[in-house]
């Protein structure tokens, strides 16, 4: 059973999502909290497993309550965003704040609920088009200069790496590049989903990463899928 708190700060989405949660053999709600700072206690207090979070409210907003529930040494939490607010600068604020995964309101249920499901699991999610423009940003920004990179490893040391990686890895991150879904990557490679899942798992050890965001974006710093244009 996946444990969910919700964070809104209006009481009808809480419900609605409540009601939607309610009818999934799989989700239980275990709280609710209409803002940032009752947020981090809740976290705090019940350990859920996913905290669905939006993010304009009064006080501390979405992000920074993100932000102190990944901070938090005792948090096993993965938070999944859910707003009304489709802006780039929400989602990279979501992201660098620890966020696993970005859905905006108007998106179908079934999505909203597999989100839950995939960000649970340890994965990460993004919206299609937050991703498509996610990549083009990154795409755009200028060759960083050599020196540590996030999560402590060298540039040059993660261009041995992906040089080290064995070509099944590098058609792999190819297609996560891509936008590829699991089955999808299992499908077009001719494998199963478990085999798809093993490499993907090598792929984060071997490059540092930390979920499949992180996969994406490197594959196109690696040259491997072209930027968007």
């Amino acid at each position: 059973m996946i444990r969910v708190v919700l964070i809104d700060d209006q009481p009808l989405i809480r419900t609605g999502l409540r009601v939607l949660i309610a009818d999934t053999p799989d989700l239980e709600v275990v709280g609710e909290a209409g803002n940032g700072a009752e947020a981090v206690e809740l976290v705090r207090r019940l350990r859920p497993d996913v905290a669905i979070m939006d993010i304009r409210m009064p006080g501390t907003d979405g992000i920074e309550a993100t932000r102190l529930i990944d901070a938090d040494p005792g948090s096993s939490t993965r938070v999944l965003v859910l707003t009304t607010f489709d802006d780039d600068a929400y989602v990279y604020g979501a992201l660098r704040a620890g966020a696993s995964g970005f859905l905006v309101k108007d998106m179908p249920l079934e999505t909203i609920l597999d989100g839950i499901r995939v960000v649970a699991a340890g994965d990460a999610l993004i919206a299609p088009g937050v991703t498509r423009r996610l990549i083009a940003e990154f795409a755009a920004r200028p060759e960083p200069s050599p020196g540590p990179r996030p999560g402590g490893s060298p540039r040059g040391r993660r261009r041995v790496v992906v040089d080290g990686i064995t070509e099944r890895e590098r058609e792999v991150l190819t297609l996560v590049g891509r936008g590829l879904a699991n089955a999808e990557i299992a499908a077009e490679l001719t494998i199963s989903v478990a085999t798809a899942k093993a490499h993907l798992a090598r792929l984060f050890t071997k490059l540092d990463a930390r979920d499949r965001v992180q996969l994406v974006i490197l594959a196109y710093e690696f040259g491997l899928v072209a930027p968007p244009g």
